[in-house]
């Protein structure tokens, strides 16, 4: 088999309802030989019947993860599948926009950039834009990585978005040691930052994906303790890397970081209310 420009990676947990939008929203996608690669964590809910449908299409690859590890475990098992030149991981209830792919592989391509992100749409559970073109404050031109990642820290946020919205030099991330859960609210980010240290940032400036929010998700069990972990990986961050992470960049970025932990608590807070 001829090797494949990008690998699509879909680490899916209980995502039964939103597997098959995602799936199709990444095979519908023109203009760039991929290999998609699915890897099953154990999951309860029907997401194998699912996956049924798809195990006939030559560019899918369906895996099954065993139990236990958390996100680390299974991300790093269907990225380590990966055969690219680039990689995008897709969580198994977001969603690509026609055309992210071909046009997000060809900024790498062109710039040597080692990781591009594009804005998304934040949904509701049932698909409904909350709020569109989010994401990529501060970032909108090409930029040496690390001062792309310290800018992250200053924001206190994930100024990349979710993996839906990042690309990647799959290389960059194997140097990187891959997905690390070390603070794991923050794997995509504290991954990111890792893998920027070896390049160059580029923007992808139209909204290429969606990222679905939903009070019962991964993040939301996490909400009491994000700032906590946001905290303490900008602390690794800075002690890692102090010509990067300057002393003011901690100080703002920690207090950045307390003040969304609570934006975000009110989100899921209103959420749940309309859900109601």
């Amino acid at each position: 088999m001829t090797t494949p420009t990008l690998s699509v990676v879909i680490p899916a947990y209980n995502n039964a309802g939103t597997l098959a939008e995602t799936i199709d929203s990444v095979l519908d996608q023109e203009g760039i030989d991929f290999e998609l690669i699915v890897a099953d964590h154990a999951s309860t809910d029907g997401s194998d019947a699912v996956l049924d449908r798809y195990r006939d299409d030559p560019r899918v690859t369906i895996l099954t993860t065993a139990s236990g590890g958390g996100a680390e475990r299974n991300w790093n098992r269907v990225t380590a599948e990966a055969q690219g030149d680039y990689i995008k991981l897709v969580c198994g209830d977001d969603v690509l926009r026609p055309g992210v792919l071909a046009r997000q592989v060809e900024l790498l391509r062109t710039s040597g950039a080692v990781l591009t992100a594009c804005r998304r749409d934040v949904t509701d559970a049932e698909g409904t834009v909350l709020m569109p073109d989010w994401g990529l404050r501060g970032l909108n031109g090409p930029m040496d990585g690390a001062r792309a990642a310290a800018k992250a820290v200053r924001a206190g946020s994930n100024l990349f978005g979710e993996p839906a919205s990042v690309t990647m030099r799959r290389d960059a991330l194997e140097r990187a040691g891959g997905w690390d859960a070390t603070f794991p609210y923050l794997i995509d980010q504290a991954t990111y930052s890792r893998v920027l240290l070896d390049g160059t940032f580029v923007p992808d400036t139209e909204t290429g994906a969606t990222f679905r929010l939903s009070d019962s998700q991964w993040s939301a069990v996490l909400i009491a303790s994000q700032a906590d972990q946001a905290r303490r990986f900008h602390r690794w961050f800075r002690a890692e890397h102090p010509s990067v992470v300057s002393a003011w960049d901690l100080r703002i970025g920690n207090i950045r970081a307390s003040v969304m932990a609570r934006l975000r608590r009110l989100s899921y807070t209103v959420l749940r209310w309309r859900n109601r």
